[in-house]
């Protein structure tokens, strides 16, 4: 990591994070904070962690430890004496076997925040069985709601789960563990299960009144592609659109651009004729290219995008007028989110764990490391 971003680099430039590495949420969490100014060292297993991304994986530095050994662990407990924040995504009991669990971190460096992430929480009769994304948005009854009718559920990759139940709500308990430290003195437990995350995003859903359009029945929801006015198209090209006017004055200038009856609009929130109206518009919308669409409907109020792949977006003009994609070593980085006006963020560089280490005053690590 260069001197100019150890100094200042986003708002949380100065924090000391320690990462012992995970899968998914974890790394990701891990990113996101680093993004935001964090120096950030991952304690990573020989050969790492199955999963290399440099993407994900940006932004901190490396050392291959061996926690499990007595160097590993000695090793470990000195880095989160220096540490602000410690971040761990092991099975409920892995840490305190190891010797470096709360209660003994924390006796240790009283304001470290000891962050943990897991799948099903720390108790319970399901704590330390294995699952993934799916499994936790399965009994939350998040994945229950999406898909299509008569189908089964649809996974929507792992951003349900993993990244949206998971990585932000315990970068989110991180930084609010931070900010009443700053008052107590005192650090503590932020103890983030992706169940408890997915339950929270699903808020909205549990408190709509029930009704045509409102159920979380599968196919049934406005927002899960039931209604015509907010679903996906396929164009003659054979590349897809999205639209999404769920104002009726929205939805009035999509038919009247498109061309299409304007009785459609008049029964707009009569279910019964979703499917109908849905047939009517996808016949419409395979007469004309993507290209031909976009041209027609993007820039007004239709609520209209194309659907793009990951190659095509940071091409897109207000992907760009955003500069919501960085070129890296090659790569297409999605540029650290959100921004700041007046600590601005920026991705951090890689670098050596054992040389960060030995700037927050651990200056031997174990020579077998």
């Amino acid at each position: 990591m260069s001197d100019t971003h150890k100094s200042f680099r986003g708002p949380l430039s100065g924090l000391r994070i320690l990462e012992l590495a995970s899968i998914g949420p974890g790394p990701y969490c891990a990113m996101l904070l680093s993004d935001l100014g964090a120096e950030v060292v991952r304690i990573d297993r020989a050969g790492g962690n199955g999963w290399p991304n440099p993407i994900l994986d940006r932004g901190r530095a490396v050392l291959e430890v061996d926690i499990r050994s007595e160097e590993g662990r000695s090793l470990c407990l000195n880095a989160s004496d220096k540490a602000d924040v410690i971040i761990e995504g092991f099975r409920p009991g892995v840490m305190e076997r190891l010797g470096l669990g709360p209660a003994v971190l924390l006796e240790r460096n009283p304001r470290l925040i000891y962050a943990r992430m897991t799948g099903w929480g720390q108790e319970g009769p399901l704590a330390k069985v294995a699952g993934h994304d799916i499994n936790y948005i399965a009994l939350t009854g998040a994945l229950a709601a999406i898909g299509l009718k008569d189908r089964p559920p649809v996974p929507p990759l792992n951003l349900v789960g993993d990244f949206g139940g998971g990585a932000l709500f315990l970068a989110l308990g991180i930084v609010a563990a931070l900010w009443e430290r700053d008052r107590s003195g005192l650090g503590q437990v932020v103890d983030a299960a992706i169940v408890d995350g997915v339950a929270s995003m699903m808020a909205m859903f549990n408190g709509l009144p029930p009704g045509p359009g409102t159920s979380v029945e599968r196919g049934q929801n406005l927002l899960s592609g039931a209604a015509p006015f907010y679903r996906c198209y396929t164009c003659a090209d054979g590349k897809d659109v999205a639209v999404g006017p769920l104002e009726p004055h929205f939805y009035a200038i999509l038919l009247e651009r498109m061309g299409a009856p304007s009785d459609l609009g008049r029964a707009q929130n009569d279910s019964k004729q979703w499917e109908t109206q849905a047939a009517d518009l996808a016949v419409l919308f395979a007469t004309k290219s993507r290209a031909d669409w976009c041209a027609l409907l993007e820039g007004t109020d239709a609520c209209f995008a194309p659907v793009l792949t990951l190659d095509e977006a940071p091409l897109h003009p207000q992907i760009c007028a955003r500069g919501t994609y960085i070129e890296r070593d090659g790569l297409m980085h999605p540029a650290p989110a959100p921004r700041f006006s007046r600590t601005p963020a920026s991705i951090g560089d890689s670098g050596d764990g054992r040389r960060i280490l030995e700037t927050w005053g651990i200056s031997h690590p174990p020579a077998s490391m």
